[in-house]
């Protein structure tokens, strides 16, 4: 599995806006234009999304926080997608090491297989400072696009 390949321009916004958890849940639902056009399939994910973190916080530290929901969403989406946020004031995500979460990706996936690859892939890529910095400092959705995809070909 290839995370950028799953990723567009149109699927990164590095100017989130909300300054609370369900703020920034909601923009990056927005976001996935997949479910663009159906309010009960982006209301079926926030939903999923938000008993999801009442289970536990999807803030993993270092600025980061994978959202997704705690099984695959059968229907919802027929391809995997990966929706990358960035908040640059952060934002309080209940992180492990109490740190604001400044970078998102929200983890949409139609199969139990293809979330648990997504997740354990993108978790790896992020233990990478470097990467996380550099996606911090990104000024376009390709360059941060362009970041992840060589990040991905280094593994």
């Amino acid at each position: 599995m290839t995370l950028s390949k799953l990723m567009t321009p149109a699927s990164v916004n590095l100017n989130l806006k909300g300054t609370d958890r369900d703020a920034v849940l909601e923009e990056l639902v927005n976001q996935v234009s997949e479910i663009a056009k159906q309010p009960d399939a982006r209301q079926t994910l926030l939903k999923a999304l938000h008993e999801r973190e009442q289970l536990h916080s999807t803030g993993i530290g270092d600025g980061v926080a994978l959202p997704h929901a705690r099984n695959a969403l059968v229907g919802l989406v027929d391809h995997s997608v990966i929706i990358f946020g960035r908040s640059a004031q952060g934002v309080n995500f209940g992180a492990i090491d109490g740190a604001p979460s400044k970078l998102f990706f929200l983890l949409v996936a139609p199969t139990v297989t293809e979330h648990l690859a997504m997740l354990a892939r993108l978790s790896r890529l992020l233990r990478d400072p470097r990467l996380r910095h550099e996606l911090l400092a990104a000024d376009t959705a390709k360059k941060a696009l362009t970041l992840i995809k060589d990040a991905e070909a280094a593994l």
